[in-house]
């Protein structure tokens, strides 16, 4: 919180060695001095500065929870009341019981005749090419992404501690898909799609379904120009090298990124 609060007061113009309690008594007034006039507010009429010496809190997103909860549906409207604050959430770490749900979806609803539609005639009207497309011949294999806890995303392979260890950079593929390519663990496949063509290692599992193969996003260090030192020693492949921009949902104009039709030829 502290350093996004920073990157705000620099964007603001005050340089980096503002101080960043200025950021939250800004925030924080500017919050009250709605809520005090807000239609409907718990806090409706109430003097700004006493409310403010209300907030509790040992840090500024301490502070900010306290004043979110307790102007809340469920807060105690700064002692208007028994409901929540900072110091009963903090001493019900289990958390705190408050009653049956109550329904809404009639209140946030907004088609026009009050129903749930659960297939708009835009989706509907698409399924016959969404058949065509199911019924064509496609290439051996589809190329699926994946996420690993330590190689979320790329900047983290420029980390030693993330990096160290086994390679996490591998083509998954299914134990009964190695035998019938004749693949062994640990060997370097030709991945090729129409859009190009990458090599990497094998990886069996059969947590991956038969005629689908994975790649890790995010990795590719090896271009000359790559900055990150650590990372570039662990270079891995780019995914996107065998992914068609072109490709996009119809509907919704998404690039497609999973379901790549893809070959496997082995080096």
């Amino acid at each position: 919180a502290e350093i996004l609060a920073r990157l705000v007061l620099i964007a603001a113009g005050q340089g980096a060695e503002a101080d960043p309690r200025g950021l939250e008594e800004m925030m924080i007034g500017g919050i009250l001095t709605k809520a005090v006039v807000a239609p409907g507010s718990p806090v409706l009429g109430r003097d700004v500065d006493e409310l403010r010496a209300m907030i509790d809190g040992n840090t500024p997103l301490e502070r900010w929870l306290d004043l979110s909860v307790r102007l809340g549906p469920y807060g105690d409207g700064f002692g208007n009341g028994d409901g929540l604050t900072l110091k009963v959430l903090q001493a019900n770490p289990h958390g705190v019981d408050l009653g049956p749900l109550q329904p809404r979806l009639a209140e946030v609803l907004c088609t026009e005749d009050g129903t749930v539609r659960l297939c708009p005639q835009e989706i509907a009207a698409d399924v016959p090419r969404l058949r065509s497309w199911l019924a064509e011949a496609k290439p051996g294999y589809v190329l699926i992404g994946r996420r690993h806890l330590r190689s979320n995303n790329s900047w983290m392979h420029n980390i030693p501690a993330l990096v160290s260890g086994t390679n996490t950079c591998t083509l998954h593929i299914h134990p009964d898909d190695a035998r019938k390519l004749d693949i062994t663990p640990g060997q370097r496949v030709r991945l090729v799609s129409k859009t190009g063509t990458i090599e990497v290692p094998v990886e069996e599992t059969d947590r991956i379904m038969p005629g689908v193969v994975s790649l890790p996003h995010g990795w590719g260090h090896s271009a000359a120009n790559t900055k990150m030192r650590v990372a570039h020693g662990v270079a891995g492949v780019n995914v996107n090298a065998v992914t068609d921009a072109s490709i996009v949902d119809v509907l919704s104009g998404t690039a497609v990124f999973n379901g790549v039709p893809v070959e496997i030829r082995t080096t």
